[in-house]
């Protein structure tokens, strides 16, 4: 599904118009975005949670050389399904 099949199923379900579920749908984006961005967990009870995680650093192996490197530390934004949209798609 692109953002564009998004915005028209929350149009259709909704019953807005697809210029305001446009804005709608940017809106929950840049908020949930946002918050991540910001460290902050943003829990959607049943359907799941959007978090930041650290990866610290540390020394990894260049295949070609087999040289050592050093990886440096990460933050990557994490997505968590909950019990119910995990029960939804695997049929239960």
């Amino acid at each position: 599904m692109t953002k564009a099949e998004l915005i028209s199923a929350v149009a259709d379900k909704s019953g807005l118009s697809k210029k305001d579920a446009g804005k709608a749908v940017d809106a929950t984006l840049e908020a949930i975005t946002g918050a991540v961005v910001a460290e902050d967990k943003v829990t959607l009870i049943g359907f799941g949670t959007f978090e930041t995680r650290h990866r610290a650093a540390r020394t990894g192996r260049n295949p070609r050389s087999n040289s050592e490197i050093q990886i440096p530390a990460s933050k990557l934004p994490v997505f968590k399904a909950g019990k119910p949209f995990k029960d939804s798609v695997s049929g239960k």
